[in-house]
């Protein structure tokens, strides 16, 4: 499908929301405006996505979505909120208008951090950028993005159902709070959640563990499918990362192309 955007003027690297053409926003803050097709007619646009331009070269990605505010044009009260696109520049552009078409070669990738005091900014994370590592030398990425939260099980609910049914990410790994302390509660959020577990994905694991160290046993880790996302709980260590990653990750591409739909057979 060819999109046609209004496109303000930006930098490289500079990311912007994409709101249908017309919004009366210019007063509040910059915007590129969506012109065709219809906002309700745009097929669903996970992250990752990259806009191309009608030589084919690479504009645009998608890089998560956000809830703004559509002020009404008459009388300037707030009227229904728009859920849009960000999109960030993969070059400088000027304004005006292009026609683009949109791929997604490769998966993108969320990693999640749960450490109090890591979100506070009192530790470094390590085990976050390991799974990036990880993951990105075992199969091709369009996308990585982390992020790092309490061990509290509001914000990770909320961030998990986002990642997953909003914004499309392909695999989401979780990193820490899969013990028995007072305060780890990813497995349980994580489980609560989830449309289709994967046991196989944690006996790997676990059994990779167990070979290192008998304390595994204790690990609650779970894994599942959760919309079109497939969500894994990882130990906190960069260590343990790495060695439940290397557990599972030979099946990952196999799992998400079943996942998506990839009706080849499973034999061989």
């Amino acid at each position: 499908m060819n999109i046609l955007l209004h496109v303000r003027a930006c930098q490289k690297d500079l990311c912007l929301p994409l709101l249908p053409g017309g919004m009366p926003l210019e007063k509040h803050f910059p915007w590129h405006g969506l012109m065709a097709p219809e906002q309700w007619a745009l097929p669903p646009v996970p992250v990752g996505t990259t806009f191309c331009g009608a030589c084919g070269t690479p504009l645009f990605k998608v890089t998560g979505r956000m809830w703004l505010p559509a002020p009404d044009t008459q009388n300037g009260t707030a009227s229904h909120a728009s859920h849009c696109l960000l999109l960030t520049a993969l070059t400088d552009l000027p304004e005006g208008p292009l026609e683009m078409t949109a791929r997604k070669k490769g998966y993108s990738l969320a990693w999640v951090t749960l450490s109090d005091k890591g979100s506070r900014g009192m530790r470094e994370d390590l085990s976050g950028p390991a799974i990036a590592g990880a993951v990105a030398a075992a199969m091709p990425l369009c996308h990585s993005q982390g992020f790092v939260l309490p061990d509290e099980a509001a914000p990770l609910r909320a961030l998990l159902t986002e990642l997953a049914l909003s914004q499309r990410y392909d695999l989401i790994c979780t990193t820490g709070g899969t013990g028995l302390s007072p305060r780890d509660i990813t497995p349980q959020v994580t489980e609560a959640l989830l449309d289709v577990s994967l046991p196989g994905f944690s006996q790997a694991m676990l059994a990779a563990s167990m070979a290192k160290t008998p304390h595994a046993v204790i690990s609650r880790a779970a894994a599942g499918v959760l919309g079109q996302s497939i969500i894994i709980n990882l130990p906190g260590s960069r260590k343990a990362v790495i060695e439940n990653l290397a557990a599972v990750l030979p099946a990952l591409p196999h799992a998400l192309a079943k996942l998506q739909g990839d009706p080849a057979d499973c034999g061989g």
